[in-house]
């Protein structure tokens, strides 16, 4: 059975994430997959097995260019704690390919139809990068079916709310990322299609989070890498400030995909934020 290193340090992504990142529709580590008929479209979940602890469900939601491949080394890490599903979004990954490209609303209608298909308690919502826009409008819109947020890397920035800007600032985000991420970058945006991702990024810099964030009454951490380009800290401490008693938790040496690259540190946040009795480091 392959498996993570849990000793890799911020920042690294090795040949077993890569593997791992790759394995679906197959079982491999724990995680299986499956597909459901969610609002008409079929929809593709990575999932972990109940671990009989009784921890709330966690579900991870992907960023605009990519699927559940990247978000694979995270989803294990709280595999052990909490039962974990992590689906894709419509046109993105396994999932079935509308023949437009939802924006914010849209992914999120989805995403609260997800949840109810799969008729699940209240859970904690963990969105990442576009993944957060998603998270935050889904827990403002259906606050019953959200029990706690966490906002990985959150977009979009509005000193920077357009599409060149942030184009820029993903560039500078490559030069600081483990270089094996590159592999499924490319993999998750020839699946969905180039026209999609940069319709996706249109509609992500054209919604204003924070009327989202502001709505948020479910408890919410913000997580971040300290090297993170896209996410700057004056966003990071306004995001904190938006959202209602809201923590930040800052990853060092991670950048903007700190659920890829820094996933033991960020599974042991959230299960500190979900259970403040837990005692990880």
């Amino acid at each position: 059975m392959l498996r993570r290193p849990a000793s890799m340090p911020p920042g690294r992504f090795g040949p077993a994430d890569l593997r791992l990142a790759f394995a679906a529709p197959r079982p491999a580590a724990g995680l299986t997959s499956e597909w459901r008929l969610v609002a008409g479209l079929r929809t593709h979940t990575r999932r972990g097995g109940d671990p009989g602890t009784g921890a709330p469900p966690v579900v991870l939601v992907h960023g605009l260019a990519v699927s559940h491949r990247y978000l694979t080394p995270l989803a294990l890490a709280l595999a052990a704690s909490h039962p974990v599903y992590v689906p894709d979004l419509p046109g993105f990954g396994l999932s079935a390919h509308p023949d437009t490209a939802y924006d914010v609303p849209g992914h999120a209608a989805h995403l609260a139809a997800w949840l109810a298909a799969y008729r699940l308690p209240p859970v904690c919502l963990v969105g990442h990068s576009f993944g957060a826009e998603v998270a935050a409008a889904v827990a403002a819109r259906h606050p019953d079916a959200v029990r706690a947020v966490v906002l990985a890397g959150p977009t979009t920035d509005p000193t920077s709310r357009s599409r060149r800007a942030q184009f820029g600032r993903w560039l500078v985000d490559t030069l600081r990322e483990a270089p094996l991420q590159a592999p499924i970058l490319l993999r998750d945006v020839w699946d969905a299609r180039p026209w999609r991702v940069s319709a996706t990024l249109t509609h992500s810099v054209r919604n204003a989070v924070e009327a989202d964030l502001v709505r948020i009454t479910a408890p919410t951490l913000v997580v971040t890498g300290a090297r993170d380009p896209v996410v700057p800290p004056p966003w990071r401490s306004e995001l904190a400030r938006l959202v209602p008693d809201a923590r930040e938790v800052v990853v060092p040496g991670a950048a903007h995909n700190v659920a890829t690259t820094a996933p033991a540190q960020v599974a042991a946040a959230i299960r500190a934020f979900l259970d403040p009795s837990t005692t990880e480091r």
